[in-house]
């Protein structure tokens, strides 16, 4: 995985926050990354100078419809006004308002609404001591914890929950992945369906395939496959989810969806979608060295830095 500096997708704040690049050298970096098989991560900040409540909203929504972006991963830092930072002297001056904390998290929990279910928010605010932040709702270090308080209160949705006759029917969620994780909630009873989602990203289709319960409330095991012309399929991630479990101890875990299959069926219907949809005749994966065993048991061999296979 790649973490991108990115902060905005707006040419005018970039400028004004003297990044250093704009939108165009973001496009390039992400569609280079993607297909070299790479996962990426955006880190985002709201409420730099130059932007606005309507700006910042719109900004995630651009994120996941254009599909110049579409990134895997998401860090979203707010804007932290710090006494050493040329910052001060434009607040001190009244050209830098910071947002309040409702606003804030007003903002966040309109963000979370809108994120697909195939990305992952990885953190919420930085690891900065709330003393030395001078003012603004960027003081508030426990950002995810009050959202995750607000979505149980609120009991937030899917639309796919609305109609569905599932006991689960009205379960609180937001679709990110991470707040999806089946974590120590698995019931080996439990039943797991296969998903896919299909979307256009950076010159490239995009297929994320996942193991979910039926109302997509828990997520244990996902792929990411992206298909390029000249005829190029590589799987960029490949994951299960649930409580760690040693490998080889001879008794299948009932508290951990791991090392039950799961990540070879998906990758068995990433091969069938790459051969009989596509007419692909390989399908590479971008691997680890301690994780190329698994790889070649399923008939991958090395190629340079990469586990490939013939269809």
């Amino acid at each position: 995985m790649v973490e991108l500096g990115v902060q905005s997708i707006y040419d005018d704040v970039l400028r004004l926050n003297l990044r250093g690049h704009g939108i165009k050298e973001t496009i390039v970096a992400t569609k280079l990354l993607k297909d070299a098989g790479l996962k990426i991560l955006y880190q985002i900040m709201p409420n730099l100078p130059g932007s606005n409540l309507k700006r910042d909203e719109q900004m995630f929504e651009e994120l996941f419809s254009n599909p110049n972006f579409q990134p895997d991963l998401l860090k979203i830092y707010p804007c932290a006004l710090l006494k050493e930072a040329p910052l001060y002297k434009w607040w001190k001056q009244g050209k830098y308002k910071p947002y309040t904390e409702k606003k804030l998290i007003s903002l966040m929990k309109s963000i979370k609404k809108k994120i697909p279910y195939y990305v992952r928010i990885q953190r919420i605010s930085r690891d900065i001591p709330s003393p030395a932040i001078v003012a603004g709702g960027a003081k508030v270090s426990n950002l995810r914890q009050i959202l995750l308080g607000k979505m149980k209160r609120e009991g937030w949705q899917g639309e796919e929950n609305k109609f569905s006759s599932s006991p689960f029917a009205n379960a609180w969620q937001c679709k990110c992945i991470r707040c999806r994780e089946v974590k120590e909630n698995y019931d080996q009873k439990e039943k797991v369906y296969l998903f896919r989602m299909n979307y256009t990203a950076s010159d490239g289709k995009e297929i994320f395939l996942s193991f979910e319960n039926k109302n997509r409330t828990k997520i244990f095991s996902l792929l990411r496959l992206r298909l390029t012309s000249p005829k190029t399929a590589i799987v960029r991630e490949l994951h299960t989810y649930g409580q760690l479990q040693p490998i080889n101890r001879g008794r299948i875990s009932v508290i951990s969806p791991q090392h039950k299959g799961l990540g070879k069926r998906l990758m068995k219907e990433a091969e069938k979608i790459t051969k009989q949809e596509f007419g692909f005749n390989k399908i590479a994966v971008i691997s680890g060295i301690g994780a190329r065993n698994y790889y070649r048991k399923l008939g991958y061999k090395l190629k340079n830095t990469y586990m490939v296979k013939i269809l």
